[in-house]
């Protein structure tokens, strides 16, 4: 893969040109994507080049021009007689024809559907199965490369008329986003992670993890990388922990940019905690998001956060969709998960916990640039919304579990 090479101290031309920043962290190799043109470019020369196993998890693989791109390189690499499977998610990949994923299977792609109508139906839980996703988006590469992040196979440059003001330097008027490949020794988390999952899909029981990656123990070395599966219920529920072990250690500031962000619970609690300890809490949210039920929930905490002194802003012109937090510009969070109910509890996840000084400096300039086009909501904003949008904010509230 041709991608180019980096100062992590990324300056916001290069960020908005989209250009992947590639960062050595742990031993191992990072490169970050914010667009996805270059994701899926970077995704399919991998797909190419494989040589023995392809697997990919996604929420939603769309029948667009990217997922048709996508499908067809799984296609070719399925009929050299790779070991190519896709795990993808029933209610995510609605909208997408059977005929489309037909083809795959026919090709010889393993193909499971996850959490479809009729595998509820079957299991007697269609209510349950119904309400657990599987929200992660790997792609594992042989024992080469591995991907994760925030990016679907769907194709948003031309999804939402309201994203129509262009930008300076950027490349497309589709969604903003957080993807990221790894290469080196630690790829194989992320390939184990996928087989799990895949096994969990199989209706194969999970196992028991170690206490230390139950409780979310991270290591005191200066650079690490830390991989975490999250799921439904008290034993599989890492989301809402590993968010809650580093905002607990915070000590200076917290940058927060989620597409989707109603913290509940202990979360919650820990975000106040480390307000009133005066840490500063930055939050970065889409001005509209694809989502509205779960905007307007987000809406119903601006009084209360603001009054405690979070600085909230709203990403205007195009939709953020990046998972991030980053803490004391030294930690930083990234994955599937988003900062709510559904992700925290329901949903399955994966997430990664790096540390490194560099890489955080990069997630900054990124944050940076998202920060330059966006307005800061202040009380006064907040007074000027009309009834209808109080009495919104208020209902989504009260269904922000199943949002």
């Amino acid at each position: 893969m041709n991608v180019q090479q980096q100062h992590p101290d990324a300056t916001h031309q290069q960020v908005a040109a989209s250009h992947p920043i590639c960062i050595t962290v742990a031993g191992n190799q990072l490169t970050v994507f914010t667009e996805a043109a270059a994701t899926f470019a970077a995704m399919i020369a991998d797909i190419r080049s494989a040589r023995q196993l392809i697997w990919m998890e996604t929420y939603i693989f769309a029948n667009d021009a990217s997922g048709q791109a996508v499908a067809s390189a799984l296609i070719a690499r399925a009929r050299d007689g790779l070991d190519v499977r896709l795990l993808y998610d029933a209610v995510g990949s609605k909208d997408t024809p059977p005929a489309f994923f037909k083809a795959m299977q026919a090709a010889g792609v393993k193909l499971h559907e996850f959490h479809s109508l009729w595998e509820g139906v079957r299991k007697f839980s269609p209510l349950r199965m119904l309400n657990r996703r599987d929200h992660r988006k790997l792609l594992i590469i042989d024992d080469a490369a591995a991907y994760f992040g925030g990016m679907n196979i769907v194709d948003h440059g031309r999804d939402f008329n309201f994203i129509g003001i262009s930008e300076d330097a950027a490349p497309t008027i589709g969604w903003r986003d957080l993807h990221l490949r790894l290469t080196g020794p630690q790829q194989q988390e992320v390939s184990q992670s996928f087989l799990r999952s895949w096994n969990y899909a199989k209706g194969i029981p999970m196992p028991w993890r170690p206490t230390e990656y139950r409780r979310v123990r991270l290591t005191t070395t200066d650079e690490s990388i830390h991989f975490f599966d999250s799921g439904p219920g008290l034993k599989f529920s890492r989301a809402p922990r590993v968010y809650r072990r580093l905002l607990l250690g915070a000590q200076r500031s917290v940058v927060i940019a989620m597409a989707y962000f109603i913290p509940v619970g202990r979360v919650m609690t820990e975000l106040m905690a480390a307000r009133h300890r005066g840490v500063r809490l930055t939050v970065l949210v889409p001005a509209k998001a694809d989502v509205r039920l779960a905007q307007y929930a987000t809406d119903s905490m601006y009084r209360k956060l603001l009054r405690a002194r979070f600085h909230i802003y709203e990403r205007t012109n195009r939709m953020m969709h990046t998972k991030l937090m980053i803490v004391d510009r030294e930690w930083c969070v990234a994955g599937s998960s988003n900062m709510d109910p559904r992700s925290l509890w329901t949903n399955l996840e994966f997430l990664a916990v790096i540390r490194s000084r560099p890489f955080a400096a990069a997630m900054s300039a990124i944050a940076r640039y998202e920060l330059r086009h966006s307005q800061r909501v202040n009380l006064a904003d907040i007074a000027r919304r009309g009834r209808l949008h109080r009495i919104l904010s208020a209902l989504a509230w009260q269904f922000r579990w199943w949002l």
